[in-house]
């Protein structure tokens, strides 16, 4: 089966799977689903979208957030994980909206990139989300199953795997297949004991044929 063939077939059956290619985590606006993606960081979109219901009703925007003590923000997001870290990041991420932007949310990668506690992910994540473009977020879940199935080959970086899976899923699908991805390896191609007998991927996916060939053996 050549890499080729692989993608295509994964992508078709993705397609025809319904499987619901968009965010799980709650928002209404650009500034409130950056907000998430910085917390979703190391825990679950279910624990980001409780603490997000108060922190939102509390500092709806840039600028209540920026005017906001960094202990006061702590507190909403206490139960997130690294919840230091993470207020930190928020009320400086806050300020620098309203310093830079009049309390909007860029749309370019390199001023999202600029903003504390975003990263490349981050940073793709609202591109793909927000603006529909074609920008691959790799996070724990892309990064191993993309591994697993053999889309990626070698590829020991997020950003190595990105560049990997942009080479071969054609632009228009890119935004739908980060969100298959993810969804593929939180209820299927979980990180311990993967369920492969629930999997629909079995005949091209290399982890299975690979660990089949082994126990046959």
């Amino acid at each position: 089966m050549t890499i080729k063939e692989r993608y295509a077939a994964v992508l078709r059956y993705f397609e025809e799977s319904g499987l619901e290619a968009e965010t799980e985590l709650m928002y209404r606006n650009p500034f409130e689903l950056l907000v998430a993606v910085v917390l979703s960081a190391q825990c679950t979109d279910k624990r980001v979208n409780i603490v997000t219901r108060s922190l939102f009703a509390r500092l709806p925007d840039a600028r209540a957030m920026a005017a906001a003590e960094e202990d006061v923000i702590r507190e909403l997001i206490a139960s997130i994980s690294y919840p230091n870290a993470k207020a930190r990041h928020l009320a400086g991420l806050a300020q620098l909206l309203v310093e830079r932007y009049g309390g909007e949310v860029p749309s370019a990668r390199e001023d999202l990139m600029a903003l504390p506690g975003v990263g490349r992910k981050t940073a793709n994540v609202i591109l793909s989300v927000l603006h529909g473009e074609a920008a691959m977020a790799v996070d724990t879940h892309v990064f191993r199953v993309s591994a697993r199935l053999g889309l990626t080959r070698g590829a020991k970086t997020p950003l190595a795997t990105e560049v990997q899976l942009m080479r071969h899923i054609p632009e228009a699908l890119v935004p739908k297949a980060h969100h298959w991805l993810i969804l593929h390896g939180r209820r299927v191609c979980v990180a311990r004991n993967p369920r492969c007998g629930d999997c629909g991927l079995q005949a091209w996916c290399a982890y299975f044929r690979r660990n089949s060939s082994s126990k046959a053996g």
